[in-house]
């Protein structure tokens, strides 16, 4: 917190003044006999109205304010300052602090750690001077428009998907001298971090820099108002999709959605300086090596063993590669994984929660480090999105990589491509809300008598006899399934009757006991799950003889595409779980 934010008359450090009370478990306001203020921020006499851009009418800059803007760009950046909300009446009111009924519990704590530090807002909620910090943090946030590519925002009844990215662009403060100054910066870190709908799993999934992808064009609102269209790029490094050809983050957004066939609800954007200012915030996070490390190049130098790092020691953690793994992009998102799985425990360990010192600083260093859309640029708006986030156990969130292999393309191979097969796996489970690690409410998902209907012998698929429905509501769909059964899986004794009865949402496969071989064989063919298998009676095809009667659904994707989402991720998939520490070699 700078020197603005103190009590001018006794430079008091606020959170020296916030105590927990163990009966109500509540942070309480403690002011001194002589202090005379409240220990916030306070908000500037008479703010401007800021423009589109965030920044204040000529002549009434506030001290440090050029600078602030300079640290804080990232490529393509319009700031725009969140608009102040009006105390109401014409005045502030004061407001007693609010009791809890009882004494809160530790998962209520986990709440605090998901918005990086805003969340230390609800410490001082309950008085005069909650609303100037909360007034106060809200100026630090910085956004930018998404120009239409996310979802509109999240939601509690859904799945959350965040598009976090970690920017390489130099210029600024506390960024310089880290190489090329002059760049306009690229999407060098990418995670997709996907929290599912009754929030007992996530996966942080990143994306390799290097990855050769197609950035689709990007139409970006300009300061003017009006929409440029920036032309996609095919087979270009991921990278490019943010930064170069003044692509912003929602071009990052569409890239990722066309990778994944997943719409990001949010995105935040980190430089430099964050990795510096949040690890400092929290006290240091803990990293471990299994070997020593020396690399020139990111200035690491750290023994074998266990370390607790900050500040730039922490962005050259994150930042070296050439003296871990293989050497390349991929080695130092392993150790980025590791640095990010530890800051997360440290964020939820009792040091962190319970010490106000440290979740005022998370707060100034989360608000001032982040640029985030402008959906989601308000200090409530975070609190609401890290309420649904704090939901999500430790230990039920995996970290992992696309599944790539070296680009076939290139003779001496500097990029990568998906994995055929096995990426596609992965971004179905988590389009499906499958988890990557066992939770017992997932487990509760097929019934053990549902999911036996997989088990037994397979006939073969020339002894399948099938009729083929269509409630898929897409035009054609029974013929294309029929056409790509015969001719590319041999399933001959196919026929197809035209459109159901009426559209319904899942596909549906019906059999008598007798054909159970028969139904497996099919599911296993077209991806379909035991919950699509229903036991019970056949019908009779036109020669009269017994049939399964297959009825096509709203989830059918395509001929030839599985129906149901795989439940188990790709062999040799490597993750690291948030809850445990590895070592990285």
């Amino acid at each position: 917190m700078d020197a603005q934010g103190r009590g001018r008359a006794e430079n008091i450090d606020p959170a020296d003044q916030w105590v927990l009370n163990p009966d109500t478990g509540d942070y309480e306001l403690r002011l001194s006999p002589s202090a005379g203020q409240s220990a916030v921020p306070k908000p500037r006499a008479s703010s401007p109205r800021q423009s589109g851009r965030g920044r204040s009418a000529p002549g009434r800059e506030r001290p440090g304010q050029g600078e602030r803007d300079e640290r804080r760009e990232v490529p393509g950046q319009r700031r725009r300052r969140v608009k102040e909300p009006e105390p109401g009446g014409g005045g502030r009111r004061k407001q007693n602090p609010r009791k809890s009924k009882g004494k809160k519990t530790t998962k209520g704590k986990k709440v605090l750690v998901w918005t990086g530090g805003t969340l230390a807002f609800l410490l001082v909620a309950g008085c005069t001077g909650g609303y100037l910090y909360y007034q106060h943090l809200n100026d630090n946030i910085t956004s930018i428009d998404d120009d239409g590519a996310g979802t509109g925002g999240f939601s509690k009844d859904r799945a959350i998907n965040i598009l976090v990215m970690g920017t390489d662009k130099r210029s600024g403060s506390g960024n310089k001298g880290y190489g090329d100054e002059g760049s306009a910066g690229h999407a060098d870190t990418t995670i997709l971090l996907h929290v599912s709908k009754d929030r007992t799993n996530a996966t942080a999934l990143s994306i390799p820099r290097d990855m050769i992808v197609d950035i689709p064009d990007c139409p970006t609102k300009q300061e003017d108002g009006s929409t440029k269209r920036i032309p996609g790029t095919p087979n270009a490094r991921f990278n490019e999709s943010l930064g170069q050809n003044d692509r912003t983050p929602s071009c990052t957004m569409r890239t990722v959605k066309a990778i994944t066939g997943i719409t990001p609800d949010h995105f935040m954007v980190a430089d430099f300086n964050a990795v510096k200012t949040l690890s400092s915030a929290v006290g240091g996070v803990e990293v471990c090596l299994a070997k020593d490390i020396d690399d020139p190049k990111s200035h690491l130098k750290l023994a074998k063993g266990k370390h607790t790092i900050e500040g730039e020691d922490a962005l050259a953690f994150v930042r070296t590669r050439h003296s871990v793994g293989n050497g390349g992009d991929l080695s130092r998102i392993e150790l980025q994984q590791q640095f990010l799985s530890s800051l997360m425990r440290k964020l939820k360990s009792s040091d962190t929660l319970s010490n106000p010192k440290k979740m005022f600083s998370l707060a100034e260093a989360g608000t001032e480090a982040l640029t985030v859309d402008s959906k989601i640029a308000d200090i409530m708006k975070l609190k609401n999105l890290g309420m649904e986030l704090g939901k999500l156990d430790m230990k039920n969130l995996s970290f992992t990589t696309v599944p790539v292999i070296d680009n076939p393309a290139e003779k001496v191979h500097t990029t990568v491509v998906p994995a055929p097969g096995k990426a596609e796996q992965l971004f179905a489970m988590m389009r499906a809300d499958e988890s990557l690690t066992a939770v017992k409410q997932k487990q509760k998902k097929e019934k053990a008598a549902v999911a036996a209907r997989l088990k037994g012998p397979k006939a073969d698929a020339a002894d399948v006899r099938v009729d083929i429905y269509n409630g898929s509501g897409k035009t054609g769909a029974a013929q294309t399934t029929l056409t790509w059964l015969q001719n590319a899986e041999g399933v001959l004794k196919s026929s197809q009757l035209g459109n159901a009865p009426s559209v319904i949402k899942k596909t549906t496969l019906e059999y008598a006991p007798d054909q159970a071989d028969q139904a497996r064989r099919l599911a296993d063919i077209m991806g379909l799950s035991g919950g699509a298998l229903k036991p019970g009676k056949s019908e009779k095809n036109a020669q009269g003889l017994p049939t399964m009667k297959l009825t096509l659904g709203g989830d059918f994707k395509g001929a030839g595409v599985p129906i149901d989402a795989p439940t188990k991720a790709p062999k040799d998939l490597k993750k690291v779980e948030a809850d445990k520490t590895v070592c990285a070699e």
